[in-house]
């Protein structure tokens, strides 16, 4: 069966309603009615696109429908904070990305604890960053970056979709790896970021390569590198940030499921085993990779260690980088 998408949330609600309220048999196999994604971004953005995508494969091999439900704001807290307070039985879950890792450290007030609130289903996919400026700035690659920045203590700005989103903890964590001074400006999502730095108003930005590419083949925006250890398949000749001149330097942006601690195993294996076959399938394989994510589909055991390192990276590169804490 396919997911149930629409452009607007609303005009679903009497018929989700419906369904989530067909009653199921205790003893009737996991699962046996809709499932619920919360995807806590805006609808159209990084996350929303994946979310849909991995969705719809999903209730392919689940057998029953996937509402998505976006529940933007707070870098990813209020739709993670809504899963969490949501029956731990297999039928909310949650698309959330690098920002539940971060946020603990970025944070002032966290009403729950992703380590111990949440339980791991599998990465979905892991998204490379593109490294880009604008055109008027005479720099064309990251030692160029370095040196300018280093001359311009705090002159040079870079801007994100949020405090704790991917754009914002891969130029933090270049902050701290190449010892520079840049500006955060965050924005509310990359649609409003980007036609300031379209416009120059903006320097730099680390960018998914999805948003990123049009720009960079029409000259609007000009790449110096990529975020992660590996080259990307969609722009060989650019070079990572490490091989330009930060050794090791790696930020591989991420969105992976979750559901609330307490979900049983057996419909956590469930939960895996069907998102480590959507993720592998070719069909989706090659969407993925066409739009530049990389497939991942790890175990639960495998991604709860990754997420834990993700925990304690964005702890230390916080401290270190001496980011302030938000309300």
């Amino acid at each position: 069966m396919k997911a149930i998408f629409s452009g607007s949330l609303a005009r679903c609600l009497p018929a989700i309603a419906l369904l989530l309220a067909i009653p199921a048999s205790a003893a009737d196999p996991y699962p046996n009615k809709v499932i619920r994604m919360v995807v806590p971004y805006s609808a159209g953005g990084t996350g929303d696109n994946i979310g849909r995508l991995v969705g719809n494969k999903l209730a392919e091999f689940l057998g029953q429908p996937i509402v998505i439900d976006n529940k933007p704001g707070a870098g990813g807290n209020i739709g993670a904070e809504a899963t969490v307070r949501s029956a731990a039985d297999g039928y909310t879950i949650v698309m959330a990305s690098t920002s539940l890792a971060s946020n603990p450290s970025l944070q002032k007030k966290m009403s729950f604890d992703p380590l111990k609130d949440l339980v791991s289903i599998s990465q979905c996919c892991g998204v490379p960053m593109i490294v880009v400026v604008h055109p008027s700035l005479p720099i064309r690659s990251i030692s160029e970056l370095i040196v300018y920045a280093k001359a311009n203590p705090g002159q040079l700005n870079f801007s994100s979709s949020g405090i704790g989103t991917s754009s914002h903890l891969a130029g933090e964590l270049f902050k701290v790896s190449a010892g520079v001074d840049m500006t955060h400006v965050p924005y509310k999502a990359d649609s409003q970021a980007l036609p300031d730095l379209l416009a120059g108003n903006i320097n730099v930005m680390f960018m998914f390569q999805t948003s990123a590419l049009p720009q960079i083949r029409s000259g609007k925006l000009r790449a110096i590198a990529v975020s992660t250890a590996q080259r990307s398949p969609l722009m060989p000749g650019l070079p990572t940030i490490a091989e330009a001149g930060v050794p090791g330097y790696d930020f591989n942006g991420w969105f992976g499921l979750f559901a609330p601690a307490g979900t049983p195993k057996p419909v956590i294996d469930t939960l895996a085993a069907a998102t480590m076959r959507a993720v592998r399938s070719p069909d989706l394989k090659a969407k993925l990779l066409e739009q530049g994510f990389v497939p991942v589909g790890d175990s639960p055991a495998e991604f709860t260690r990754f997420f834990s390192a993700e925990v304690g990276k964005w702890a230390r590169v916080a401290r270190e980088g001496r980011l302030p804490q938000i309300d």
